[in-house]
């Protein structure tokens, strides 16, 4: 507390010791006055203070704002997150198309009747063919996959810097009962999906444990 702060309540306190008894109208107005006189630097200095913090909490809201601004919600929400959702469905009805036609053209020719060789090479040739074809599905595919993995990682730059920006930590457990109850069915039922190369199970491993 400042220096002048100190000589108020000192005066505050020499008041108070003569003015044990008696003490009219006229000293509880100055008593008022020196109390006033006492606080009104600490009522300025806590006014400063308050006023400092609300320029840093505007000032980490305005931070905020901008971030989440960066973050482009609205642009992923509306359009690079349903842009990849119709990515991968093309993705998916090229591969069963393309799956199709190869099983097709295969049970063909494995049920072709031989005896005719000239006969036989014309539906191979035809058949070979369409194969071709059903197989040129995987240049497009490609070229899908990389804008969904385009996508993706926009997102992750996004979202890492505003995780980075306000120091987000995780929440442990899930967000929705429907997550949970997705996670124990995964885990009950080893719902695991395909493994990447080198992280699944060894089938070497397996034969050798069932031998």
């Amino acid at each position: 507390m400042a220096l002048a702060d100190t000589r108020h309540f000192d005066r505050l306190v020499d008041f108070l010791k003569q003015k044990r008894e008696n003490v009219t109208f006229h000293d509880i107005i100055s008593l008022a006055e020196v109390s006033a006189q006492s606080l009104q630097s600490f009522f300025g200095a806590m006014d400063a203070k308050v006023y400092r913090e609300l320029r840093e909490i505007a000032g980490y809201i305005e931070s905020m704002r901008h971030e989440i601004g960066a973050l482009q919600v609205n642009e992923l929400k509306d359009t690079r997150i349903p842009s990849a959702g119709q990515e991968l469905d093309a993705i998916v009805q090229a591969t069963e198309a393309a799956t199709n036609t190869i099983m097709e053209c295969a049970e063909t020719l494995m049920n072709a009747d031989a005896k005719d060789p000239p006969a036989y090479k014309a539906l191979v040739d035809e058949k070979m063919l369409l194969i071709f074809e059903a197989c040129s599905f995987q240049d497009i595919t490609g070229q899908r996959i990389a804008k969904v993995v385009e996508t993706l990682q926009h997102i992750e730059e996004r979202v890492s810097r505003f995780a980075d920006v306000i120091q987000a930590k995780d929440i442990e457990g899930f967000l929705t009962e429907s997550e949970r109850a997705r996670a124990e069915r995964k885990q009950k039922l080893i719902l695991n999906g395909p493994q990447l190369a080198g992280r699944g199970i060894n089938q070497a491993k397996v034969d050798e444990l069932l031998s």
